[in-house]
């Protein structure tokens, strides 16, 4: 079958082999007799859905064994409020501010903590790049430190997570890695906790991934409802309430895929790590060198995951759009808050799919320059 190239933010691309391994098992899982859908989640077989899916995972992201691996709903803005119930023990926790879901978290633990300190903030640049760790202004005594480690509506990336240690600071560090999980290795030596929706680079949309080191459990705040609390979820292995089923079986599915990936010697996420560097370099040569188009974040800061690009001629736009979409192009618009394209290149993007953007954006500026 020869499928469009899908180019959203999320929800996102899901490998087309993980789809069509679900399409197989859809009426019936492996003889059982039931759809995926249709399984009691404390089943014998959706438990065994459920740890296959938490083994590759650990194994894929190297997740040490004193962390916890959570399987949780409500996506990354639920987790806005979900981590300061769990981490702020009503004290500071400081944020640094480098795009639009890292305003969105600070806006939401407002309700929570005692103090929110803003550590560092690229707002004087529109949020095109990241405020050097060395100038960050950090709390003493903060419950903890939060980053959305790929911004998705701005383009921007950490290509290395901060050494709070190094900068002076005992508190945990909390990463938003909702847009790049998997993309990549994670250092979890720096790393307290880190959380995802999954529609970007896991799954659908439904499923939110929590990997929490295991000191920090135990001190969720009276008010924090109980499926929220992350000591419970973690007692009753991610079944304290019905989990997202579905969406666990098809990240399984994913983790599965990842684990196959190969780029010379180079397995997994270490193999996603060379293809995304290459397909995102290749996008950005070419945004660079044109007459047309523009790409407004600093080089040191730039995403391989979200890629926002300009119209030099913003009249030109729809334009644009209609003709990628023609070609099978598809959900190249940028969010509303920032206009413009946005190109998300996440796991399942193909080299072949980033050429078939180059040429059209090449054959639309002969055109149009």
């Amino acid at each position: 079958m020869n499928r469009p190239y899908n180019f959203s933010a999320g929800p996102a691309a899901i490998p087309e082999e993980v789809l069509q391994r679900a399409a197989t098992e859809m009426l019936d899982w492996h003889g059982s007799g039931m759809g995926v859908m249709e399984m009691s989640h404390r089943g014998k077989e959706f438990i065994a859905i459920y740890e296959q899916a938490e083994s590759d995972l650990r194994e894929l992201l190297a997740v040490p064994e004193h962390f916890k691996i959570l399987f949780m709903q409500g996506g990354g803005l639920a987790e806005n409020a979900i981590v300061p119930l769990n981490l702020s023990r009503a004290a500071t926790v400081d944020f640094v501010v480098t795009g639009a879901w890292s305003q969105k978290s600070r806006k939401e633990a407002l309700k929570y903590a005692a103090e929110v300190h803003t550590a560092a903030s690229s707002e004087d640049s529109s949020f095109t790049t990241l405020p050097d760790p060395a100038s960050w202004q950090l709390s003493r005594g903060a419950s903890y430190v939060h980053i959305c480690s790929n911004e998705t509506i701005h383009g921007i990336e950490y290509h290395e997570l901060p050494d709070l240690k190094a900068l002076g600071s005992d508190a945990p560090l909390v990463i938003d890695f909702s847009s790049h999980v998997a993309s990549r290795p994670v250092d979890w030596s720096r790393v307290g906790l880190a959380f995802g929706g999954a529609q970007k680079n896991l799954g659908p949309a439904g499923l939110t991934l929590v990997i929490v080191r295991e000191d920090l459990l135990g001190h969720a705040l009276p008010a924090c409802p109980s499926a929220f609390d992350y000591q419970l979820v973690a007692d009753n292995r991610s079944m304290y309430n019905t989990p997202p089923t579905w969406g666990i079986y098809i990240a399984g599915l994913t983790f599965q895929w990842l684990r196959r990936q190969r780029e010379g010697n180079a397995s997994g996420v270490a193999a996603m790590e060379l293809r995304n560097q290459a397909k995102a370099q290749r996008l950005y040569d070419y945004i660079d060198g044109s007459q047309l188009y523009l790409n407004k974040v600093a080089a040191n800061a730039r995403s391989r995951m979200n890629i926002p690009f300009f119209l030099r001629d913003e009249s030109r736009n729809d334009a644009f759009l209609t003709g990628a979409r023609e070609r099978g192009l598809l959900q190249l618009k940028g969010h509303k808050s920032v206009g413009g394209m946005r190109a998300s290149l996440y796991n399942a993007m193909p080299m072949a799919g980033v050429e078939a953007l180059i040429a059209y954006m090449q054959e639309f500026e002969r055109l149009h320059a």
